[in-house]
């Protein structure tokens, strides 16, 4: 298994779509954070004596909690493109037809399905840590004058560590999507529509409990300070609805790959 999970990890290394997506995720990332490090600084240096920051106007919040929760909300949504990665490496073969001899190398698809996942988290692993670091890097921009000992704290650990398992977690939902699908943009185009049901809040009124089981709720739920976000459920459930997504997703890439014939 480590063989064959190493030989797909360097599939990915490989692959300039991967890379590409890559980089442009992570550029984007530096782009939004240089747009918004300006206000946040402003908002720290206007930090009251009783510890309460205005980051938005009319909105006083405890500046502990909002640091961290601007911290956490940076990273969220760059997670939101990374299924679009996860699709790319998961379609790779499907685009150049190569599966096929995949498989034959590798008859058991379980095994093969199993390596082709690892390889996936490992490297979004790496990508989700570089999200982290570089929201971290701008945020100590802008709360070094006030308290930069907060960004290397426990709490600022546990928000990283939700969000990576969020970015694993989905994006090897979007990677089983994808392989059912057999096609990159299809993979895409669902894993954006489980996001759209969050994003749009269709549910999230009429019916917080189906609300809770797509995935970018559950992210929030996990991610998010529910002292300062409306959420639809706990940190437990929302880790929970992630890993089920995965779970429920792998199991159904490994049956279409065990009862479709390979072309």
């Amino acid at each position: 298994m480590v063989n064959a999970t190493r030989a797909e990890l360097t599939k990915i290394r490989t692959l300039p779509g991967a890379l590409i997506v890559t980089g442009a995720i992570l550029a984007l990332h530096v782009l939004v954070q240089l747009q918004t490090t300006g206000l946040f600084a402003d908002a720290v240096a206007n930090i009251t004596p009783d510890g309460i920051i205005e980051v938005f106007i009319g909105e006083p919040q405890p500046a502990n909690e909002a640091i961290l929760g601007l911290l956490a909300g940076g990273s969220l949504q760059m997670g939101l493109f990374l299924p679009v990665l996860a699709a790319v490496i998961a379609g790779q073969e499907f685009r150049s037809r190569q599966l096929g001899v995949t498989v034959l190398a590798m008859p058991r698809t379980v095994r093969l399905l199993t390596a082709k996942l690892l390889a996936t988290a490992l490297y979004v692993l790496v990508v989700a840590i570089l999200i982290a670091g570089i929201s971290t890097a701008f945020m100590y921009v802008a709360v070094k004058g006030w308290n930069p000992g907060l960004l290397v704290s426990g709490e600022a650990l546990l928000v990283h560590i939700r969000f990576i398992a969020f970015a694993v977690l989905f994006c090897l939902t979007g990677s089983a999507i994808t392989t059912v699908a057999r096609h990159t943009l299809t993979g895409i185009i669902v894993t954006v529509a489980l996001i759209a049901v969050t994003m749009t809040q269709v549910l999230a009124g009429s019916a917080p409990d189906l609300d809770a089981l797509f995935p970018l709720s559950a992210a929030r739920n996990l991610i998010l300070d529910p002292g300062l976000n409306e959420l639809t459920a706990g940190r437990e459930h929302g880790l929970l609805v992630l890993v089920g997504w995965a779970v429920a997703t792998a199991v159904a890439a490994e049956i279409t790959l065990g009862k479709r014939d390979v072309r």
